[in-house]
């Protein structure tokens, strides 16, 4: 069984999350919560074929997207990094479409939100953080790209390459890894050799570091610094986030079949939103009346979005064939031929 860290005790180690930033990232991640179970009662009502949830990751998202720049910067998601849209501020009902199935990849524009089309291929964001981050270098522009991926997908070949590659290259972006124990049913000791994702990194000559990924400004810290690192030209580095997939996979998954209870337990009390709270509460960042006007905000964006992506029109059937090569191959107009024939009303 897998147990959280210890938060450590002791003087704050993270004196430039301050205030003001520790607010934002509350009220984010607790939108981001409420819109994840809004999300999950729409599975189950039928509304949404299938969801994943990203419960217990918010501080590794929103906290770690909060170090971005939003005018030059780029991020390359997973199909799980819901928390990092919101901190973007990407159009969620535009976002949560495609977990409708309305649209591949996000009815959003991902130029102006600086946010990628969400990527269901397992490491397939990566490379392409890569490629941009190449072409952001060799243009002389600021910006970096941040590259999600799990720890299931670190075992990928694609990540080894794009990591050799950026290294090589030293181009700016930083591999964003969040460990959450768990690559669908698979524990990390039985698939990551030598037990650490971010020990890898010393074999492509970049820096790697561990975090806690439930602490919001230890994520904040490591990824700021990243960042920095990559646009003073001194090239990749890796993060790996120590956090716990509190939900299932996906709504189609069933953890008691490979997850033992207690550790489920010991994970929920290390909440990252609990967490966060605690730190603000003491040092005197938020008080009961933030925490209750958090709340409704809350509540109240995460109904529009229920609203907002229940109501949203089906797309128009052409855009199946519209948005395929720039110049239709003779066998996708021949599906299309098909479609008109068999399926258009």
């Amino acid at each position: 069984m897998t147990t959280p860290s210890p938060t450590p005790a002791g003087p704050d180690p993270h004196p430039g999350f301050g205030p003001d930033l520790a607010r934002r990232c509350y009220r984010e991640m607790l939108t981001a919560r409420r819109i994840d179970e809004e999300a999950i009662a729409l599975q189950r009502q039928g509304v949404f074929p299938a969801y994943v949830s990203l419960r217990g990751q918010e501080a590794a998202q929103v906290a770690g997207a909060a170090a971005l720049d939003a005018e030059r910067d780029f991020a390359f998601p997973t199909y799980r990094e819901m928390g990092v849209a919101l901190a973007l501020g990407v159009d969620m009902v535009g976002y949560m479409a495609s977990h409708r199935a309305l649209w591949h990849g996000g009815l959003y524009d991902p130029m102006a939100s600086r946010f990628s089309s969400l990527n269901a291929v397992v490491g397939g964001p990566v490379p392409h953080a890569v490629g941009w981050a190449v072409g952001e270098r060799l243009r002389g522009g600021t910006g970096c790209a941040m590259a999600y991926f799990g720890d299931g997908a670190s075992s990928e070949g694609d990540i080894h390459e794009a990591m050799n590659f950026a290294a090589v290259y030293r181009a700016p972006v930083v591999f964003f890894c969040q460990n959450n124990r768990w690559a669908l049913s698979v524990p990390n000791e039985r698939q990551v050799a030598g037990g650490s994702v971010a020990a890898r990194a010393q074999g492509y000559g970049m820096p790697g570091t561990a975090v806690d990924g439930n602490d919001a400004a230890a994520v904040h810290r490591a990824t700021a610094q990243a960042l920095e690192r990559a646009r003073a030209g001194q090239g990749p580095s890796l993060i790996e986030a120590l956090t716990y997939r509190v939900e299932p996979h996906s709504t189609s998954d069933d953890t008691s079949r490979y997850r033992d209870a207690e550790e489920e337990r010991a994970w929920r009390d290390r909440d990252p939103l609990t967490l966060l709270r605690a730190r603000m509460e003491a040092d005197g960042s938020g008080d009961a009346a933030f925490f209750e006007q958090a709340e409704q905000e809350a509540r109240k964006r995460a109904e529009a979005v229920r609203d907002g992506v229940s109501t949203a029109p089906e797309p128009d059937g052409t855009d199946l064939f519209a948005h395929v090569f720039r110049e239709p191959t003779e066998e996708l107009a021949r599906q299309q031929r098909v479609w008109y024939e068999e399926v258009r009303p």
